[in-house]
């Protein structure tokens, strides 16, 4: 199936290097921690290029690194999230029922990386990086309050990338490295058949379909009891593709001392591809003239067919910085832009199966673009413990409550990070890190534009949807505990 915009990422995704999956902790869907080192300082190490990590931040960084090196981490994503529902609505302006989520987010989930670098000569380093560039991970139930916009969502994604670094001369060194990114993407929603059938009464006799008083009128409710019709029906999106992109980064080095450093990593264009899956087994009862709902319902208007949705993942440009203050302490800070503009509506659709043309589903997001600011110290305690930490801030690209649907219940978050390298020997060593991200209480307030007749009820265009409103809060945070083993040839 194909994503149109990583946004569906908003139907679509979830995370994994072997396809792990968690919840995503960073802005949007980005995953939040592609190098334990780095997590150390609240990823504000983008200048200081200290291991193969730094094919990630700024391959120019690998103009430092002497010999063979080796870096392979693994972090522990720890997702706590509460969601209080506060009057979803369906197309008719119902209340959904149902109930909170339960516990929607995973208890623990692990994602792994791994960078290698190697200095060909004095002006040429090669590397290779493996990381989860995106991910999300949610299942809030089939009996949950806003299930018709989301049951559960899961994606899953890699990146390879290979890079190299130039250095120049004592003072410059440039980077430039391509991605193959690979994604994989699940999404469930539940399907409003009983207001569909709702709608197709009214249609039959004469009525307007789009019109929630003739919708809850004691007429159609009447018929609806009389003829037997409940239930939902369900709908399962599957997809995945391979995707190219590339990153280049700049280092200026004025003095021994310090480091400043620029980076740009390019959009990913993807079209996963795959099936769409209804199923309206559970769905009870006769339309009058029709027959079975559940036989309508699957094979009149939406039969299991094949489908596509384009995916965009933004890019991202960084400022950062290094500064080693005296032989014990360090400063260290970044300025990362996430292009997440881009991102607008997303537009999944389905191939014609059976002569039945399904419209579009459509997921506004009207994203913007965002900003993370991170600084960070080192202090060198003894030969053998360097101790980091390190505090960020950063933007959701949300623009209002109309745009968060439960797919990614973003919002702005703090982080607070801790850290430490511990060198074993002269070859080896040891990082830990641990984070504590606290996002800001957030609220949703998102609308889907269709009807469960297939029919938007603005412009009159075929559409697949529910139709409703997600009414609700949103509390959580989230823990990273990371370790990463660092071997020099």
């Amino acid at each position: 199936m194909k994503l149109k915009h990583l946004s569906l990422s908003v139907m679509i995704m979830g995370t994994a290097f072997g396809l792990a999956s968690t919840q995503a902790a960073a802005s949007g869907y980005q995953f939040g921690s592609q190098s334990v080192s780095g997590q150390g300082t609240a990823h504000a190490n983008g200048a200081e290029a200290n291991d193969p990590s730094t094919i990630f931040t700024n391959p120019a960084g690998l103009s430092r690194l002497e010999g063979t090196q080796i870096s392979g981490g693994l972090t522990l994503v720890v997702p706590h999230s509460e969601y209080t529902d506060n009057g979803s609505v369906n197309f008719a302006g119902k209340p959904t029922g149902g109930g909170n989520g339960g516990s929607f987010a995973p208890s623990v989930v692990a994602a792994p990386t791994f960078y290698l670098s190697h200095k060909v000569n004095e002006q040429f380093t090669a590397g290779l990086g493996v990381f989860v560039p995106y991910g999300a991970k949610l299942d809030y139930g089939s009996t949950w309050a806003g299930r018709y916009a989301l049951q559960s969502i899961e994606l899953k994604s890699f990146n390879l990338n290979p890079s190299f670094s130039l250095k120049l001369n004592e003072r410059h060194a440039l980077g430039f490295g391509v991605s193959a990114q690979y994604m994989d993407a699940k999404l469930v929603q539940s399907a409003d058949a009983t207001t569909g059938a709702a709608q197709a009464i009214a249609k039959l006799n004469g009525l307007n379909l789009m019109d929630p008083n003739v919708l809850n009128s004691p007429a159609i409710q009447g018929a609806l009891a009389k003829l037997g019709i409940s239930g939902d029906g369900k709908a399962t999106v599957k997809g995945d593709d391979w995707g190219f992109g590339w990153n280049v980064g700049y280092m200026f080095t004025p003095d021994e001392f310090t480091r400043i450093g620029v980076a740009y990593r390019s959009q990913v264009k993807q079209k996963l591809t795959g099936t769409v899956d209804w199923d309206f087994s559970n769905v009870t009862g006769s339309l009058p003239g029709i027959g079975s709902a559940s036989g309508y319902f699957s094979s009149k208007k939406h039969p299991s067919t094949t489908g596509s949705v384009d995916v965009t993942t933004p890019d991202t440009a960084s400022v950062n910085f290094f500064r080693q203050i005296n032989p014990k302490w360090a400063l260290l800070g970044d300025v990362t832009w996430v292009g997440n503009s881009k991102l607008k509506d997303i537009d999944i659709k389905q191939d014609t199966k059976n002569g039945i043309s399904q419209g579009d589903i459509t997921i506004h997001q009207n994203w913007k673009d965002t900003w993370r600011v991170s600084l960070g110290a080192n202090y060198q305690y003894n030969d053998a413990w360097l101790l980091r930490g390190g505090v960020a801030w950063e933007q959701a690209p949300l623009q209002s409550d109309n745009d968060r649907h439960p797919a990614i219940p973003d919002s702005d978050r703090l982080w607070l990070s801790f850290g430490a390298n511990y060198k074993i020997n002269k070859q080896s060593s040891i990082d830990l890190a641990y984070s504590f991200i606290d996002f800001k209480n957030a609220n949703v307030n998102y609308t889907d534009a269709c009807s469960p007749a297939g029919v938007s009820p603005t412009t009159g265009a075929a559409c697949t949807g529910n139709g409703g409103t997600v009414k609700g809060s949103y509390k959580t945070y989230l823990q990273l505990i990371g370790v990463q083993y660092n071997y020099r040839f």
